[in-house]
């Protein structure tokens, strides 16, 4: 399924659903990052999805960066919680997500990188080599308050 992300384009279809969803900053020993290339729109991220009922939400991050790098991890906290209402997402299927992200920092615990069928690629980035990818202005936000450990409280917003 294909997606477009509009993000404050007078143009973006309206919204027309809010699902709560996650991405998980996961730094190696190395301070590289765990990156996917998405399969849906090309673009570079922070693994991630969709909470689902009955789910704690770091139970969430867990399943989410399994499903779609290979690498479990365990939850460190919470980064930010962005819900900007002028970021939608449109999907071929009709559906026009309002953005609702949460983004979580998480370590690294084992596994091995493989891809699925979210995603084309998965690879571990120095952070000096982020500026390169292909990355939405949103998720280099995320990536950028997960990455700042000055701060002292999440990103609401």
């Amino acid at each position: 399924m294909g997606r477009i992300d509009y993000l404050h384009d007078p143009t973006a279809p309206p919204a027309n659903s809010v699902v709560p969803s996650v991405v998980a900053f996961v730094q190696n020993d190395a301070g590289e990052v765990l990156m996917i290339q998405r399969s849906d729109n090309g673009r570079w991220a922070l693994p991630g999805g969709g909470h689902d009922a009955g789910e704690f939400i770091s139970g969430t991050v867990v399943r989410e960066v399994w499903e779609e790098t290979g690498i479990k991890v365990d939850v460190l906290e919470l980064t930010g919680v962005y819900t900007d209402p002028g970021h939608v997402l449109a999907y071929d299927d009709g559906e026009v997500r309002q953005q609702f992200s949460m983004c979580f920092r998480a370590r690294p615990v084992g596994g091995e990188i493989r891809t699925s069928n979210e995603t084309t690629q998965v690879r571990w980035v120095a952070p000096t080599d982020l500026a390169e990818l292909n990355v939405h202005p949103t998720m280099r936000l995320r990536i950028e308050h997960a990455m700042d450990r000055a701060r002292t409280a999440p990103y609401i917003g």
